[in-house]
């Protein structure tokens, strides 16, 4: 009906009963305990390395596993890398679909990021790079301006702005016009943009992304997303300032596919304006075809290489 993708094929109202997902060859798995319930942490800790550790956060629907092939990579180079899945997400503990959908606060997640920079810190016994995408990206520029951590260096892919997120739903309403529509017949449901595959792919990759591969993405996804963390971040909620204050290097890369749909390079360039207005160690990176999952694309190598160059100069 005039291009309406239209299923209920991928919406849950209910927790999965599954046992936990295997770990990726070459990464182990460690558990968080915190008082609501444990907190999955993927990590690549190869035998001998060097430097400050990375945290890495995903963004909305994802999870640390996300992060697969960027902590293999990593990993190969001697840098050790930890993936956080915040709560509801991967196989950390997830409340009920109503707690999670209107009762999960951006605060609720924050605090599952803080508790997974200081558990790394603590096990690691060094600082930590931070390095966030998408909505984690908003996440961790966040609790850096509140001053809740400090990092060594900030990392932000594909990232929701510190001046809002207003413009980036704008954008997905024009790839995908029949968006309100939708949600409207899938009952409000946070997941409703990314109900087929078809729609997953169109909001997160780039044209080269093989479509057969979208089916294991799509079952990785998260059952049911908050609606309270994104909303928070549809204005200003940072400002550089505050935020390069809890970076000790006050180096910031910020880097974006080239054919990210939501964070589009203009909304990058403008992400790396408001930090060159603060810093003169900002670094902006364009991965060539890649999309906004460019850390899962088909160009994701390019990306992985770009964030280690980077790294290696902090």
């Amino acid at each position: 009906m005039f291009g309406l993708t239209f299923t209920y094929k991928y919406l849950f109202w209910r927790r999965s009963g599954q046992p936990a997902e295997p770990v990726p060859t070459g990464l182990h798995r460690y558990w968080i305990e915190t008082p609501q319930g444990p907190l999955e942490l993927f990590a690549a800790e190869p035998e001998a390395a060097t430097g400050p550790a990375i945290v890495f956060c995903h963004g909305g629907m994802g999870s640390a596993w996300v992060w697969t092939e960027y902590m293999t990579y990593l990993k190969e180079q001697g840098v050790r890398c930890y993936a956080i899945s915040l709560r509801g997400h991967g196989d950390s503990w997830c409340p009920p679909f109503h707690r999670m959908v209107y009762g999960s606060t951006r605060g609720d997640f924050e605090s599952d990021l803080v508790t997974a920079v200081n558990w790394v810190e603590k096990h690691t016994g060094d600082d930590v790079v931070l390095v966030g995408h998408s909505a984690g990206g908003g996440l961790s520029q966040a609790i850096l301006d509140a001053g809740k951590v400090r990092v060594r260096g900030l990392a932000l892919l594909g990232t929701v702005p510190t001046f809002g997120s207003l413009n980036v739903y704008m954008n997905w309403a024009r790839i995908d016009p029949w968006l309100s529509f939708r949600t409207i017949f899938h009952f409000g449901h946070p997941n409703s943009p990314l109900s087929h595959p078809s729609l997953t792919q169109a909001a997160f990759f780039g044209s080269s992304f093989p479509s057969e591969r979208v089916q294991a993405f799509q079952h990785r996804l998260c059952r049911f997303e908050s609606l309270l963390w994104p909303l928070s971040m549809m204005r200003q909620f940072a400002t550089a300032a505050q935020i390069l204050a809890s970076v000790t290097t006050r180096k910031v890369m910020v880097m974006a596919g080239e054919q990210d749909a939501l964070m589009t390079p203009e909304v990058t360039r403008q992400t790396a304006a408001r930090y060159r207005t603060e810093s003169d160690h900002v670094e902006m990176e364009l991965v060539e075809g890649a999309g906004h999952h460019l850390q899962n694309d088909v160009q994701w190598e390019d990306g992985a290489a770009r964030l280690l160059k980077w790294y290696q100069a902090l």
